[in-house]
């Protein structure tokens, strides 16, 4: 597979310290393989006059009155709102059709939530809960956090415990790990896993395809998307490719417990690309 320009600059962007990594413009980049020719500059920019307005208006507000201001201006103002009725659109996954339908899924809307802040002189963090993604508020009084897919609702440990019986039936318990704030390639690498299941769902293998090579951007040493890439090249014919990604698996995790069904297809794949030449 050719990678696009997207992809090569999303490489560029995620091979940098974190510290170096623009969330916004990467989450752009990764709406690139979408979009070919898809401009970040307007989006950017779009980000820059939301935090400058909040800026304006907040002037030097600490962050217990920032928060307030902010969910004011995104969700009363802007009508930014989680997308409850079609969870699954991937356009809730890319940033520029977020900034444009002001609709999204929890990640995408922290990660607009959280860049309008640190535009606005805020930093904020972004907290992968299982299941659901919200953004931590470190620096008010009393660390808080914020769910911007309810609009900002401003969440309790408690709240979070319940929502997780809601999900896991009372088998799973809120824990310290679970709170502990996401680095910039984290968020990236679960925004394209919530694509890749999205795809892999739709049975779109093409665009799922494009997504794992993303995320091996991220972590080439990824053991589990060398394995997927092997069985959506698999999905897409592409014999000689799919055995080689699953033997490179198989190298890697040979105890693993599906080695033997994964070796028995990849010598089947051999054999397809064999009566191919």
């Amino acid at each position: 597979m050719t990678e696009s320009r997207s992809s090569l600059l999303f490489a560029e962007m995620v091979a940098r310290p974190e510290a170096s990594v623009d969330l916004a413009e990467a989450s752009l980049l990764i709406a690139g393989e979408e979009y070919p020719g898809l401009d970040p500059a307007p989006y950017l920019g779009r980000l820059d006059e939301l935090g400058a307005h909040l800026r304006r208006r907040a002037g030097d507000a600490g962050a217990d009155a920032l928060v307030p201001e902010l969910n004011r201006l995104l969700f009363e103002e802007e009508g930014f709102r989680g997308n409850t009725v079609d969870y699954y659109d991937p356009r809730n996954s890319f940033l520029n059709d977020v900034l444009d339908r002001r609709t999204g899924i929890p990640i995408s809307l922290s990660t607009v939530y959280m860049e309008v802040a640190r535009r606005a002189g805020l930093a904020l963090d972004g907290v992968g809960l299982p299941g659901h993604f919200v953004v931590r508020v470190s620096a008010a009084a009393t660390p808080v956090l914020v769910d911007p897919f309810h609009g900002g609702a401003l969440l309790t440990l408690e709240d979070c415990q319940r929502r997780l019986d809601r999900i896991y039936s009372g088998r799973l318990r809120l824990g310290p790990a679970m709170l502990a704030p996401c680095s910039r390639k984290a968020i990236l690498g679960r925004m394209l896993r919530n694509l890749k299941g999205i795809y892999v769902k739709a049975g779109d293998y093409a665009r799922a395809l494009r997504t794992v090579e993303m995320l091996r951007s991220l972590d080439r040493a990824d053991a589990e998307e060398l394995r997927d890439r092997g069985l959506l090249h698999a999905a897409l014919d592409c014999y000689a490719a799919a055995a080689a990604d699953l033997e490179g698996y198989l190298a890697l995790r040979p105890q693993c417990a599906e080695a033997p069904q994964l070796a028995a297809r990849a010598r089947e794949l051999r054999a397809r690309a064999a009566r191919l030449n």
